[in-house]
């Protein structure tokens, strides 16, 4: 069993920056890959972003490449989000996502149905 919980979310102002955290408990999770998604109202839960075990293998989906840093402290069982120059369409509820199901895996993962293990979730609102 893996617990997630996300923090670091809030209401900012367009173009400006907040950096999500996810801390995991139950199961050191330096040998999983691991993912930020979000989810708008009324739409899917998409992949932002994405990081393999090592961190040596990233993605970003194509809106926020320049502006999203994925990263992680395998020390600290965390992964962060620095999000950067945020504007009102990246509002929504991010999650966290770990895959447990391969280990010292060098791919990033891009699918829900990809992840066994999803935090509750944290705010997200971009005003203009």
């Amino acid at each position: 069993q893996v617990q997630l919980v996300e923090s670091g979310g809030g209401l900012v102002q367009a173009g400006g920056s907040l950096r999500l955290s996810c801390a995991a408990s139950g199961r050191t999770f330096s040998s999983y890959a691991l993912g930020w998604f979000r989810q708008a109202p009324g739409k899917e839960r998409d992949v932002v972003a994405a990081i393999s075990w090592s961190g040596g293998n990233t993605y970003y989906t194509d809106s926020v490449k320049g502006r999203f840093t994925i990263s992680r402290d395998n020390a600290k069982n965390t992964v962060y989000l620095q999000m950067n120059s945020l504007k009102t369409e990246d509002t929504a509820v991010y999650y966290c996502a770990v895959r447990t199901s391969t280990l010292y895996s060098g791919t990033v993962y891009l699918s829900t149905s990809e992840y066994g293990y999803w935090g509750q979730g944290t705010q997200v609102t971009v005003s203009s």
